[in-house]
């Protein structure tokens, strides 16, 4: 699996160089490793690699994972979180990135009563308004984040998207750009509970204007792992 030592050293080198034209600090961009559907053997590589933070997008296979790997690693729960399969994910995940409506955050605040705990949780935001994908609409955001400050087993830390697929990735400057100022608006309004010191945003096609753009958490899967065989 020498390959993805390859991919990795481009990844970070890119990710540095991406801080340095922004003006940012590398240790501020944070790297998770979108392992969805990949053997835990492949991720075994990337932990000696040094990588502690891994991103999956469906309950049981983090749950499986997360049970057979070492446990200091950090388990992102990124994908969308149907709420019968919550209990998999709460004690687990160090984090929900997919915070997109009020009756799954309501359904995760009742997991983490139950298991004594509080969940640090992104909203998640559809800035392109894709039909295909979850989140809130940004305009709605403002209201949502309020709504949901009150209870009292979750912590909104910020806001996460998707942003289109686009062979350009610069087209997807806007959204970035946006979902930053989104997360500014809202942090000035100090609302209780409520930190906006993450943005989740920037996959393998796109990372680089994430980061010139604020991102604090990158989410690359293939760029390391290579391509996903979705006939699994």
């Amino acid at each position: 699996m020498h390959f993805i030592e390859e991919n990795l050293k481009q990844v970070e080198q890119r990710i540095r160089e991406a801080c340095a034209r922004s003006g940012r600090r590398r240790e501020d961009v944070r790297l998770i490793v979108v392992s969805k559907t990949k053997p835990v053997s492949m991720i075994e590589e990337v932990i000696r690699l040094g990588i502690r933070d891994f991103g999956e997008n469906k309950p049981q296979e983090l749950r499986d994972k997360y049970d057979v790997l070492p446990k200091d690693l950090r388990w992102h729960m990124i994908g969308n979180l149907q709420r019968n399969k919550i209990k998999y994910v709460v004690g687990r995940a160090v984090m929900i990135h997919s915070i997109g409506s009020e009756e799954l955050a309501l359904a995760v605040d009742r997991e983490c009563e139950k298991k004594g705990m509080v969940m640090p949780c992104l909203v998640e935001v559809n800035m392109a308004h894709e039909e295909s994908k979850g989140g809130i609409a940004p305009e709605e955001a403002p209201a949502f984040v309020r709504s949901i400050s009150a209870l009292k087993h979750l912590k909104i830390e910020g806001l996460m998207t998707v942003a289109p697929y686009v062979e350009n990735p610069g087209e997807n400057r806007g959204y970035f750009r946006a979902l930053r100022n989104l997360a500014v608006d809202i942090g000035s309004q100090n609302i209780d509970n409520i930190s906006m010191r993450h943005l989740s945003m920037g996959m393998t096609g796109d990372f680089e204007i994430a980061i010139e753009e604020g991102a604090t958490m990158i989410r690359i899967g293939s760029g390391i792992l290579g391509e996903r065989d979705y006939s699994v």
